[in-house]
């Protein structure tokens, strides 16, 4: 649990600890609300104050520590320093990226994680040049988030193999000629 939650939030968070406990043991499909209350000391009734079910929870911690892994992206000087902290932040939290991905049967996480980081690099290009990113430009970044998502779900999947800083040097490696020139000029890469 974080140490900036809010009153109302620490519940949530003792939840989400107490989902990790019982995700070390079972697959989420199997874990039931019983058995996260008592991991977590406390009754369903405060369970369902808080969450419709596992799969809220899973939701919600999983929206938390992304924009936590994002707040360790904005932390590096360049892309790529950037993307190893929030590979590494990840990898602290496999347990958790690893059953809400696999668990994300509409995708939504995806393209939630998809609009964070389209953003994020949106942001960091408007605030170095002081313009809005032209249609072009956005169209490869678009294009080069949604690779992103993927190669980061597979990664986290277990379905490709690679530490942080290998993972971090593929995505940078991958950037269009353009994007890259870009992220060059405004010493990001």
């Amino acid at each position: 649990m974080t140490s900036s939650a809010q009153p109302g939030e620490r519940m949530k968070y003792r939840l989400a600890d107490a989902m990790k406990l019982c995700m070390k043991k079972a697959p989420v499909e199997k874990i039931t609300v019983k058995e996260i209350t008592e991991a977590c000391g406390t009754t369903r009734q405060t369970f369902y104050r808080n969450f419709r079910d596992k799969y809220d929870l899973i939701n919600w911690y999983f929206d938390k520590i992304l924009l936590e892994s994002f707040e360790h992206m904005g932390e590096g000087r360049t892309i790529y320093e950037g993307l190893v902290n929030k590979f590494r932040y990840i990898q602290d939290e496999s347990l958790f990226f690893r059953a809400a991905f696999k668990n994300d049967d509409q995708n939504c996480l995806r393209e939630h994680d998809f609009h964070l980081i389209m953003a994020f690099y949106t942001q960091r290009i408007e605030e170095k040049t002081g313009q809005k990113l032209p249609e072009q430009l956005a169209f490869l970044l678009e294009m080069y988030c949604q690779g992103s998502i993927y190669m980061t779900v597979q990664w986290v999947l277990g379905k490709r193999i690679a530490t942080p800083e290998e993972l971090a040097q593929s995505l940078v490696d991958a950037m269009p000629a353009q994007l890259a020139e870009l992220f060059h000029r405004l010493e990001l890469l």
